[in-house]
């Protein structure tokens, strides 16, 4: 699992998520 949301963290995506995904991530940790 912690696998596959590093993944999808750092994968471009092509909703623009990339960004708020990977500040919501660092936020959550």
């Amino acid at each position: 699992m912690t696998d596959k949301r590093v993944r999808v963290r750092y994968a471009p995506s092509p909703t623009g998520g990339l960004h708020l995904g990977g500040v919501r991530t660092v936020l959550f940790n």
